[in-house]
């Protein structure tokens, strides 16, 4: 009986004469990463050994290379998913890695989302509509002020009030008093608009700390917390999503353009896979380089349909202004959460009169799909 494999594809830089000795290499390493010729047992041979299952010339000196690995090796953890995917392949400066496609058991093994969109739509009454999200910035304010800016985002009707991705437990806004102070704040908006505000915290620290502060959040009532898989480990976000089913996490895209992986499989296809209810990343147009390309397809991995996994929401973010909600609703649909930051604080005293033009732009357009 054939042991059961998945498959990685990567994009490989090289000549047409070295390419398959560079794939079957790659398939030594991600797999058994020793000389073949010195294995002396059958079963590793026939079932662990990685084999090379396709080339593809690509044009202009990239290859597509198809490598199967064993699902032995991974089972259904994160880090060693990541590790026998492209561990020290992603040594190689000039190897890509592009897709990972996992047989339906290993992809069902790993759960994907929690809650995902339909759950995150049910906690806010919002089914018929794109989602909305602001950040709480900048770096350095004290919990009160940081309090302060929450209340009004409420008072404006955002959906979700993050952390900014950079505050974390520093003495000016320590964590325990700052999630204290904005949750009593959101609280109190909330009791006045009726709107199901969320303030989601962000966690940082080693992962007894991050249980710690997600046990602090759930005792001032929250129920959505944000971490950075690529600082934390995704090991740690499948740990925490396994053990607080009943809060939903965000996935915060820093550091995920160190490694030469796609963005679209990274932020998209495997955060959604570890458990991430909604991932966050750079919306082409503002302050980074995502292509409009990359972006539907990001949007595609994260909410496609698929029996095994809850859908994640796509949170395109980074430079957005109130007047591309249009553009940002025709491009993605309303399966989408919008994430505006610097240019509704930039408003300053006009920051709730800013965030409900905002949310009342995004309510005016209604359910939809993503087009193209």
């Amino acid at each position: 009986m054939t042991a059961a494999r998945f498959q990685v594809v990567f994009h490989i830089r090289s000549d047409a004469a070295q390419i398959e000795a560079r794939a079957r290499s790659i398939a030594v390493e991600q797999s058994v990463e020793m000389p073949v010729a010195a294995i002396d047992d059958e079963a590793i041979l026939r079932d662990i050994v990685g084999r090379v299952d396709g080339i593809a010339d690509l044009g202009g000196g990239v290859f597509e290379v198809r490598i199967g690995l064993a699902v032995a090796t991974v089972e259904a953890d994160a880090g060693q998913l990541l590790n026998m995917a492209f561990g020290n392949t992603s040594l190689h400066e000039d190897v890509v890695l592009r897709d990972i496609v996992l047989p339906e058991a290993m992809e069902a093994a790993f759960g994907g989302p929690g809650h995902g969109l339909e759950g995150l739509r049910r906690r806010l009454g919002a089914h018929d509509r794109a989602l909305t999200c602001s950040a709480l910035k900048p770096q350095g304010l004290s919990a009160d002020r940081l309090a302060g800016i929450a209340e009004r985002f409420t008072r404006g009707g955002i959906d979700f009030i993050k952390d900014d991705h950079g505050i974390a437990d520093q003495h000016y806004s320590p964590f325990a008093a700052r999630v204290a102070a904005i949750a009593a704040a959101v609280r109190r908006a909330t009791a006045e608009t009726g709107h199901g505000t969320r303030y989601l915290p962000s966690l940082a620290g080693n992962l007894e700390q991050m249980h710690l502060q997600v046990r602090t959040a759930r005792e001032e009532g929250l129920d959505t917390v944000m971490l950075a898989p690529m600082i934390a480990g995704v090991a740690t976000l499948q740990a925490l999503v396994r053990a607080w089913p009943e809060v939903a996490f965000f996935a915060h895209p820093t550091l995920g353009g160190a490694a030469r992986i796609a963005p679209d499989l990274l932020i998209g296809k495997l955060f959604r896979l570890f458990g991430a209810d909604a991932v966050i990343f750079p919306n082409f147009g503002g302050r980074f380089g995502y292509t409009p390309e990359q972006c539907r397809s990001l949007a595609r991995h994260a909410t496609g349909a698929n029996p095994r996994l809850r859908g994640a929401v796509p949170v395109p973010a980074g430079g957005m202004t109130t007047a591309r909600v249009p553009e940002i609703l025709e491009f993605y649909g309303t399966d989408v959460m919008l994430l505006l930051g610097g240019s509704l604080l930039e408003t300053r005293e006009r920051l709730t009169e800013a965030t409900a033009a905002f949310t009342d732009a995004v309510a005016r357009h209604g359910k939809g799909s993503a087009h193209g």
